[in-house]
């Protein structure tokens, strides 16, 4: 009696653990209805391990692959030479944090940029991207996920036109638009994300028809997180919560010696998730944020915007549903660590 009282314990544990992973990480409950490739900086500033962590844990989503991807030369965040490799290193890092055995692959991308709008780097990723975009087993759409430059999906395009109309980029990148929104105090010019890559910018929005999502400066800057919310809401939620929140503070801690912080940080890569994971459930949509449509503007070769007449449509987000992306990611990091 004890031996079968035994055997029903263990059935009814495993049980109760195969519900909880069928919450978090997909099941006939929720489906995947996207592919993503996700490129970003991970060795760079720490919102990219943030926006990874939260999309693993979404299961609209399916999660192709993870690049790691370069900074600018020098950048404070990595100066070293092989900042994509320990971007790859730094999201594998997370992926044992999180416990997570899967087959995704994870492939640092060039660590260089583009030598100009016309010469593609090369490398694994790009291969993967190719690959990836021309399957025919599958009618899931396909995402590329930036947080970062865009030497990947630029190479991609120029080596593979055909590509062009089978991804939607979503970047996290971009001045803000005159005629939608005004720089903040003491603004980076470029921007910090087109920098990291100007003729790869000048290759996506000037030579390509892929579709863009963008996120401009004055949109991502939108996604504060209180340091209170940190301390409450992440902080507590496992070894993900653990890890993340430390990564932030030692940042904070760090640059507190230079810039008074104040008590906020921008999460700005997360909208990557809010537009994607967050979908409307009926007629599909990233339909609590808000965009504009522009023609797609041209990029001198300072980073500046220019007036492209015949620039194809892009959707330029000017509105972000921040509390959406928030409690989904606080809600889902505590159902992960239960």
């Amino acid at each position: 009696m004890i031996k079968n009282a035994y055997f029903l314990f263990l059935f009814l544990l495993s049980y109760s653990f195969s519900c909880f992973s069928q919450k978090i990480i997909g099941s006939s409950t929720v489906a995947p209805r996207m592919r993503v490739i996700v490129d970003n900086d991970f060795s760079g500033d720490p919102d990219g391990l943030f926006q990874l962590a939260h999309l693993l844990l979404s299961p609209s989503v399916e999660t192709r692959a993870i690049i790691g991807s370069h900074l600018k030369v020098g950048d404070g965040f990595d100066p070293s030479q092989t900042q994509a490799q320990n971007a790859a290193n730094q999201a594998k890092e997370l992926l044992k944090i999180m416990g997570i055995k899967s087959n995704i692959p994870v492939i640092p991308g060039s660590n260089t940029a583009m030598p100009n709008d016309s010469t593609p780097v090369k490398s694994e990723a790009v291969n993967f991207i190719i690959k990836e975009a021309l399957r025919t087993d599958t009618k899931l759409p396909l995402y590329l996920l930036c947080g970062a430059g865009l030497t990947e999906i630029a190479s991609a395009v120029l080596t593979n036109p055909q590509i062009a109309g089978k991804i939607t980029l979503v970047w996290i990148g971009g001045p803000e638009y005159p005629d939608l929104a005004y720089p903040p105090p003491n603004y980076s010019n470029p921007e910090y994300n087109l920098n990291i890559d100007i003729a790869a910018a000048r290759v996506v929005f000037n030579k390509s028809s892929i579709p863009i999502w963008q996120v401009p400066r004055n949109a991502y800057r939108q996604a504060i997180l209180p340091y209170s919310q940190l301390l409450l809401k992440i902080k507590p939620q496992g070894k993900t919560g653990s890890y993340l929140s430390g990564i932030l503070e030692s940042l904070m801690t760090r640059i507190q010696k230079y810039v008074n912080m104040g008590e906020t940080y921008i999460l700005g890569d997360s909208p990557l998730v809010l537009l994607t994971a967050l979908q409307s459930s009926f007629e599909p949509d990233p339909s609590s944020s808000t965009y504009v449509l522009k023609p797609a503007p041209s990029i001198n070769q300072q980073g500046a915007y220019e007036f492209n007449h015949q620039g194809r449509p892009i959707r330029v987000y000017t509105q972000l549903d921040i509390n959406l992306m928030f409690n989904d990611f606080f809600a889902k990091l505590e159902l992960f660590s239960k």
